[in-house]
């Protein structure tokens, strides 16, 4: 007949659980140390994992976890998988370049698409991002896209320009304040 297993705790132990319970930032903390709560409580281990609707054995294992290292055991463990291609070295780039002028770059257009953004970066890089991913690393940078505004300041008159801009500053009493760039619609959230 398998050993029984003890799921009795401390004081000082379930004072630590309930710590971890009502104060742990991680949810998945939390919902672990409930668990070994309600095993001390003397629920059955069968009965936790219905209860927290999970396998039977992970609650074993997070058992286990909480003897091995305490509650730094109960926070999940780094993940494999395949590294971002657009690492810390991307994100930089896509900052600097979109603030550039694309007719500085050589393009025939005046302001930065997400399309065009992308296949500029791709050209730069090699890094090829599908367009969902792209937008996604966009807001995940904190950018927002923007109505581009329509500049006719090349078929104004200057002098008139000029004129209509010293009585608009006299107008308003301040000086004239720099304008956000035009040649980008994106733009870092407040």
């Amino acid at each position: 007949m398998p050993k029984r297993i003890d799921y009795r705790l401390t004081d000082e132990e379930v004072q630590s659980i309930d710590e971890a319970i009502k104060h742990a930032p991680e949810p998945e903390v939390r919902q672990r140390a409930m668990a070994l709560k309600l095993l001390h409580m003397r629920h059955s281990a069968q009965d936790v994992a219905e209860m927290m609707a999970v396998e039977l054995v992970s609650i074993y294992n997070w058992r286990k976890r909480w003897v091995a290292e305490g509650i730094t055991g109960l926070k999940n463990r780094p993940r494999s998988g395949r590294p971002a291609n657009a690492g810390q070295s991307y994100r930089d780039l896509l900052a600097v370049v979109i603030e550039q002028d694309p007719a500085e770059l050589g393009y025939g257009f005046a302001f930065w698409t997400a399309g065009r953004l992308k296949a500029h970066m791709e050209k730069l890089t090699g890094v090829q991002l599908s367009a969902n991913r792209f937008r996604a690393l966009l807001k995940g940078c904190g950018y927002v896209y923007r109505q581009p505004t329509h500049d006719l300041s090349d078929l104004q008159d200057p002098v008139a320009r000029e004129a209509a801009q010293e009585l608009l500053d006299w107008l308003k009493k301040t000086p004239s304040s720099t304008k956000p760039s035009s040649f980008s619609l994106w733009m870092k959230q407040p």
